[in-house]
C-alpha cells in the first residue's frame, strides 16, 4: 500500500503564518489563492519535513516572526515526522512510540516526488532515460539504438556509394557496334608478318633473275672476245640460258600481297578496344550498383528489423502510463514529444512516471496548476482519484475549483471540509 500524507500543520515557514491541511487521500488537494499569499510555502515546507535538508528553504523562518518554524506531517502508515526548535531538528515516531530518523522517510519517499519541475526541466534524454530506467530496458533499448545508428550509417555510405555508380554508369559513353571482349591484334601481326617474309622471298628471287642476267651478258661479251673457247661457252651460255627461262618463269607466276588491309586493321584495333573498354566499365558500373543497392535495401531491412524489436521491447514493458514510449531517445506521450504535450500531459506523465520510481510513495507535490483549466484539472483530478494517487498543488486562484484557500499565510476556509485555525492552535 503506497503511502499518502494523512495531514499536515505548518507554522511560520516562509510566508505560512499557520496552516493546516488535510488532503484528500486519492485525487487533487488544490491549494488556491493569490500570488504571494503563501501557497508554494506549504509546498516548499513539506518538502523539506520529508526530504531532509537538502530540501531546506535559504530562509526557512517567515519574515517578522520570532518563534522558529514548526512542521508536523502525519502519514498513512501512522508516522509522525516533525520539524521545530531552533534548529529543526527532524523527529519521526511510529504507532508505537519508536524513534526514527531521515534514512527511514527516505526509503518510501521519492525525491521526484517532492520536486517534479526538477523531472520536468530535465532534458529529454534525462527523462526518457527515467522511464527506461524504470521499466527494466534502458540497456536494451542503448543496444538497439546503437545497432540502429550503426546499420543507418552504413546504409547511409552504401547509399552514397550506389549513387555515385548511378551517375558515373550513366555518364559513360557505350558503344553498339563492337564485340564484347577485346580484340587481339597478334593474330593480324602474324599474318602480316608472313606476309612480309613472302614478298621477302620474292624479292630474292628477283634478285637471281639479275644475276643470271649478268652472267649472260659477261658470258656473251667472253664469246665475242675468246672465240677460242666459243665450244665451252657456248655450253655454259645453253645452260645460263636454259636456267634464265627457268627463272623467268617462276619470276612470272609471282604476285606480291598487300598488306594495306592489315595495317588499317591494326590501326582500327586500338580504337574499337577503347569502345570495348567503355562498354566494360559501364557494365562494371552498373553491376557495382545494383549490388550496392542490393546491400542498401538489405540493411534497410534489417533496420526495420531492429525498430521493431525495439517497438515490441516498449510494448511488453510495463510501461507507468498507456501511450508512454521512447522514439529516438526521447519520452513520448500518445506519439507526441514533451515539447508538443499539453502542460496537463506533462504534469500526468511527470506524476506516473515519478509514481513508478517509487510505487511506495503515493503523493506528489505539483506547483503552478493554473496552466491547467478548470475541466482538464478535474480530468486530471479524476485520473489521479482512479491511479489511487495524492496530489496535493497550488493554483493562483480564489475560485470554487480550490480546496482551500491560503490568504495571507493562512487558511481562508472556501471548501466545507477545510480547517481555519491560528498561530499557536497546535
Amino acid at each position: 500500500m503506497s503511502i499518502k500524507i494523512n495531514s499536515l500543520e505548518l507554522e511560520n515557514v516562509k510566508r505560512i503564518k499557520a496552516v493546516k491541511v488535510e488532503p484528500t487521500q486519492n485525487g487533487l488537494t488544490t491549494i488556491g489563492g493569490r500570488n504571494n499569499q503563501g501557497k508554494t510555502s506549504v509546498l516548499d515546507a513539506i518538502a523539506w519535513t520529508l526530504g531532509g535538508n537538502k530540501f531546506k528553504p535559504s530562509s526557512p523562518v517567515r519574515e517578522g516572526s520570532t518563534i522558529p518554524p514548526v512542521l508536523n506531517i502525519t502519514l498513512s502508515n501512522g508516522l509522525k515526522v516533525e520539524r521545530k526548535g531552533k534548529n529543526s531538528t527532524l523527529k519521526v515516531t511510529d504507532p508505537n512510540g519508536n524513534k526514527a530518523g531521515q534514512q527511514l522517510l527516505d526509503e518510501f519517499i521519492e525525491e521526484l516526488a517532492l520536486d517534479l519541475p526538477k523531472f520536468m526541466n530535465a532534458n529529454n534524454k534525462e527523462k526518457a532515460s527515467i522511464l527506461l530506467k524504470i521499466i527494466g530496458v534502458e540497456d536494451q533499448l542503448i543496444e538497439l539504438n546503437h545497432e540502429e545508428i550503426e546499420l543507418y550509417n552504413n546504409r547511409r555510405a552504401i547509399g552514397q556509394i550506389a549513387d555515385q555508380k548511378k551517375k558515373y554508369a550513366k555518364e559513360q559513353v557505350f558503344y553498339n557496334d563492337v564485340p564484347k571482349d577485346l580484340i587481339s591484334p597478334q593474330s593480324l601481326i602474324n599474318q602480316q608478318q608472313a606476309i612480309l617474309a613472302q614478298n621477302g622471298e620474292n624479292q630474292r628471287k628477283r634478285e637471281r633473275v639479275t644475276q643470271i642476267e649478268y652472267s649472260v651478258s659477261t658470258l656473251t661479251k667472253e664469246i665475242a672476245a675468246l672465240k677460242k673457247q666459243l665450244q665451252a661457252k657456248e655450253q655454259e651460255l645453253n645452260k645460263a640460258t636454259a636456267d634464265l627461262t627457268i627463272a623467268k618463269t617462276n619470276a612470272l607466276d609471282l604476285i606480291d600481297q598487300s598488306t594495306e588491309e592489315l595495317e588499317k586493321n591494326l590501326a582500327d584495333i586500338e580504337e574499337t578496344n577503347r569502345k570495348i573498354r567503355a562498354n566494360l566499365d559501364k557494365e562494371k558500373a552498373e553491376e557495382d550498383a545494383k549490388q550496392y543497392q542490393v546491400q542498401y535495401e538489405k540493411l534497410t531491412e534489417q533496420i526495420e528489423t531492429v525498430r521493431e524489436k525495439r517497438i515490441n521491447l516498449l510494448k511488453n514493458a510495463d510501461l507507468p502510463l498507456p501511450g508512454l514510449s521512447v522514439e529516438d531517445n526521447e519520452l513520448t506521450y500518445n506519439g507526441k514529444k514533451w515539447d508538443s504535450m499539453s502542460g496537463s500531459d506533462q504534469l500526468k506523465v511527470a506524476t506516473a512516471i515519478v509514481r513508478k520510481l517509487n510505487p511506495d510513495c503515493g503523493f506528489v507535490l505539483i506547483d503552478k496548476l493554473e496552466q491547467m483549466d478548470i475541466e482538464t484539472m478535474n480530468e486530471f483530478g479524476a485520473w489521479l482519484e482512479q491511479e489511487g494517487l495524492q496530489a496535493i498543488a497550488t493554483r493562483v486562484s480564489v475560485g470554487d475549483e480550490c480546496s482551500i484557500i491560503i490568504e495571507d499565510g493562512y487558511v481562508k476556509s472556501e471548501h466545507p471540509t477545510a480547517t481555519t485555525w491560528k498561530a499557536g492552535e497546535f
